[in-house]
């Protein structure tokens, strides 16, 4: 299909630092009742949230930023040893009323138009497969987007992002919490991209990021548990991810709290 992308400015932005590239893309759902109530929040000055591109149901795009300039929708978050990761991503948002009002499928024009937009992106930019992530991989403790009806296994097949291929899902039956168990499950997860602990028994913090894993690579069940269905699918990733990550277990960002909303639906950081 032809992209036509339309112009319609936000003014929620500003400048990228210097020497930072731009290396990863991160995908939302708007998570509100209508295209037009989300777009008109990610323009409102007083809303201090955007994203790069918007997505509608009908495959129409808009463009609310400009590549090289920093959007602001990513908010507190992390992959691969980075945080602050609005200054090294585009930010695309895909309309759909999200969980909160109504979760539905992602209509077929509204993906084709995103995958040959995510295709775009990806020939002007560095960003390797595994850095094509959702906004809860980076935001685990807090999102839930775009969630598991998103067909990460579509956009795969087409060069966007990376799926584990022929992996079946076995269950939910088998779940290890054990310090001594979970060893390799959070080496796993961080060198997938996620900030995990090093060790330690099963807690909330890892039912969280499992969670997140699952919306984006297990969809067939979202219980926060490593279990049967779960670890071949998270030992895939880990192979098809390759490259350890930059850090382990990255410290938490010392830079100053923005004080913006977190996304498209909420009054929570974001910026």
């Amino acid at each position: 299909m032809t992209l036509h992308i339309r112009e319609l400015a936000s003014p929620n932005q500003d400048d990228r630092p210097a020497d930072v590239p731009i290396d990863t893309l991160i995908l939302h759902y708007t998570g509100m009742q209508t295209a037009g109530e989300a777009i008109a929040r990610l323009r409102d000055p007083a809303a201090r949230v955007s994203s790069h591109y918007v997505v509608d149901e009908d495959g129409a795009v808009l463009r609310l930023v400009p590549e090289e300039r920093r959007a602001w929708h990513a908010g507190v978050s992390y992959w691969r040893g980075h945080t602050e990761l609005n200054d090294r991503s585009i930010g695309i948002e895909i309309v759909n009323p999200g969980h909160e009002w109504g979760y539905r499928d992602f209509p077929v024009l509204q993906l084709a138009a995103l995958c040959d937009l995510c295709l775009v992106i990806l020939s002007r930019h560095p960003i390797p497969a595994r850095n094509v992530v959702a906004h809860s991989d980076v935001a685990p403790d807090r999102k839930e987007d775009p969630g598991e009806r998103f067909d990460w296994t579509a956009l795969a097949r087409n060069g966007v992002g990376v799926w584990p291929h022929d992996v079946p899902d076995l269950g939910t039956t088998g779940a290890v919490h054990a310090a001594g168990a979970l060893r390799d499950v959070r080496a796993a997860l961080v060198e997938i991209g996620y900030r995990v602990a090093a060790g330690g028994a099963f807690d909330p913090a890892l039912a969280a990021v499992l969670r997140a894993f699952q919306r984006h690579w297990r969809p067939e069940a979202i219980t926060g548990q490593p279990d049967a269905g779960t670890l071949p699918r998270l030992s895939a990733v880990r192979h098809l991810v390759g490259q350890p990550a930059v850090s382990a277990q990255a410290p938490p960002s010392t830079a100053p709290a923005r004080q913006a909303p977190m996304s498209a639906r909420d009054d929570r950081a974001d910026r």
